[in-house]
């Protein structure tokens, strides 16, 4: 299982998605409170946290990277160990997924100041160049858009 998003825990952990987040964060309160089964009846006490304590630290300080990723980690290493925590977390990530964050959001600001040169302002930017000319297309190589009559 992958680990769940620093920026989603924090996110929700922060109060984001108004009612439905508040109840997201709920769910995963529930879920981390859960009794910890280790296994199938070996009635053995977990040696890994719960992710309760680190919950709590998220809970207190939202903007605290180090606390959502140490929740993070205690519930990828939980539900390494839990497959029924496994798969309830799997499932309570699928309700986390449909609250509105700002996570991956782009803040752009320019203050003052006079640019030179090209400004761009967005996310995820991938093939672009401002040192060479542009290449044609396969289509518009020799074709200008006119018919010669010579070769007729």
């Amino acid at each position: 299982m992958d680990p769940v998003s620093l920026g989603l825990l924090a996110a929700l952990a922060g109060g984001a998605g108004g009612e439905l987040g508040r109840d997201v964060w709920a769910g995963l309160t529930a879920l981390v409170r859960r009794p910890f089964r280790r296994g199938e009846g070996d009635g053995a006490a977990p040696t890994v946290s719960t992710g309760e304590p680190e919950l709590t630290r998220l809970s207190r300080d939202p903007d605290d990277q180090l606390s959502a990723q140490a929740l993070s980690t205690a519930l990828a290493v939980r539900a390494a160990l839990d497959s029924d925590f496994h798969t309830a977390l799997v499932d309570w990530l699928r309700q986390a997924q449909a609250v509105p964050t700002d996570e991956g959001a782009v803040h752009n600001t320019i203050s003052g100041g006079t640019q030179h040169g090209p400004v761009l302002q967005g996310r995820d930017f991938s093939g672009l160049t401002f040192t060479s000319t542009p290449t044609r297309s396969p289509r518009s190589a020799g074709d200008d858009g006119h018919r010669d009559e010579t070769s007729q």
